[in-house]
């Protein structure tokens, strides 16, 4: 995602930009195929509100930016009420396409191996930086690169469910259409249902780390059986929550969990299980999963699956340019940098893309302000953090910077997240309009 970006602004502003990918010639664990802007684990770019939620915001801003991942997932959106999902395959292969057709990208399948002395360069190798690689950024930055373990979660054939037990509805009907007030697929469970699942969870057979390998992991993207792990009651107030839900089969029984599904591709064959990354091994995830009502006879397309994650420590490694304090030529983006989430390593690369083409211009070019929801988030990697305590970050509210005269609490959130968003935009878009200035 943020080397796509990278490659697509910098080759907007007149740069002729390499792309070297080392896939499909080494491969991932993760990754099926070759192209570019490949999606491995949810296909939702999450809340597409861009007045009440941060990550809408960065939506916004994208597209205002005129960017290539944007514009690819808005061709290729999926109905999701009120969230941005996309239909995974097509979508890459249009990201990957619009970038080899452009006349000022050539694309290299060689796998780089160390950090080059010469030339301005953009790493945005993402979760699964190569060993090599891994390596040579660990010899030069002088510490050990920071890890965790995200999680995959699994997909479902949907003539596979059970209909008579599931229904398709968006939580709280939200959604403009009825496509989108259709959009989840929900199987319900009742008290006993729902605590023989969660027994089954916490004594599943799980993955092993390696011998000294410690497990990390993002709070955004935690394996199941984790959160689990924390408290019965955790999941009914996380990804199985049955608010807002109402099954027609039994309209007058409340559910007291509800397990949903979105679809993962326009054909509507394929269903994700929302938020049921894991780290089971395979037997036990059938054998668990198909616990769900709904899904006794569930037929899997991919079952979920643990990998390793690095990224850098940004607030200690990198200037407010992306740079790294010991290399300048060089520049890091996406979630290497410590964002988390597919839209904020999109973004990264963005701005490392236009930071990047104006030095080699000749027309240095100031950084995001910082009450955009990029300036706030590139404010956070690079400073903002603190450096002890560093691990990955979803953009959210609690970046930006107070706005005088408001209402505190709930009550007034939803004032305050507009007056964030009104002077993000307006901030924003005096930041493109210098950008389009500079470069006349």
């Amino acid at each position: 995602m943020a080397g796509s970006e990278a490659a697509w602004q910098a080759a907007e502003m007149g740069v002729q930009v390499v792309i070297h990918e080392m896939r499909p010639k080494v491969g991932t664990f993760a990754h099926q195929t070759g192209n570019l802007g490949e999606m491995v684990c949810s296909n939702s770019f999450r809340s597409d509100d861009d007045e009440q939620n941060a990550v809408g915001l960065l939506h916004w801003e994208m597209r205002a930016a005129h960017g290539l991942i944007m514009a690819s997932a808005d061709q290729h959106r999926l109905p999701a009420g009120g969230a941005l999902a996309v239909d995974r395959e097509p979508f890459a292969e249009t990201v990957t396409a619009r970038l080899r057709a452009h006349r000022n990208i050539s694309i290299s399948s060689e796998e780089v191996t160390e950090l080059p002395k010469t030339g301005q360069w953009i790493f945005a190798t993402g979760p699964l930086t190569s060993p090599a690689l891994g390596a040579a950024i660990r010899a030069e930055t002088g510490a050990e690169a920071l890890a965790f373990f995200d999680a995959i979660a699994p997909i479902v054939y949907a003539e596979s469910i059970d209909m008579e037990k599931a229904w398709m509805q968006s939580r709280y009907d939200k959604g403009e259409t009825e496509e989108e007030r259709t959009a989840y697929l929900n199987c319900p469970m009742d008290r006993d249902q729902y605590e023989a699942f969660i027994d089954a969870l916490v004594t599943a057979d799980k993955t092993e780390f390696h011998e000294g390998e410690t497990a990390g992991y993002f709070d955004g993207c935690l394996p199941i059986e984790v959160m689990a792990e924390r408290g019965r009651e955790t999941l009914r107030h996380g990804p199985m929550k049955p608010v807002g839900l109402t099954n027609p089969h039994q309209p007058d029984v409340k559910a007291h969990a509800v397990v949903q599904l979105r679809r993962d591709n326009a054909l509507g064959t394929l269903f994700n299980i929302v938020g049921f990354q894991t780290k089971m091994k395979y037997g036990a995830q059938t054998d668990v999963f198909r616990m769900i009502p709904g899904l006794e006879n569930a037929s899997f397309a991919r079952l979920g699956g643990i990998h390793r994650n690095t990224f850098i420590n940004s607030p200690t490694l990198l200037d407010d340019r992306m740079r790294l304090r010991s290399r300048p030529n060089i520049r890091f983006a996406g979630q290497i940098t410590g964002v988390e989430g597919y839209v904020e390593s999109a973004a990264m690369g963005l701005l490392a893309g236009r930071l990047a083409a104006a030095d080699i211009l000749g027309r240095p070019l100031a950084t995001a302000p910082q009450d955009s929801a990029m300036g706030a988030l590139i404010h956070h990697i690079t400073g903002g953090a603190e450096a002890k305590t560093f691990q990955p970050m979803n953009v959210n509210f609690g970046l930006f910077r107070p706005v005088e005269g408001l209402k505190g609490g709930r009550r007034g959130r939803k004032d305050r997240y507009k007056a964030y968003t009104d002077r993000a935009k307006a901030a924003w878009q005096g930041w493109l309009e210098q950008c389009a200035l500079d470069a006349a």
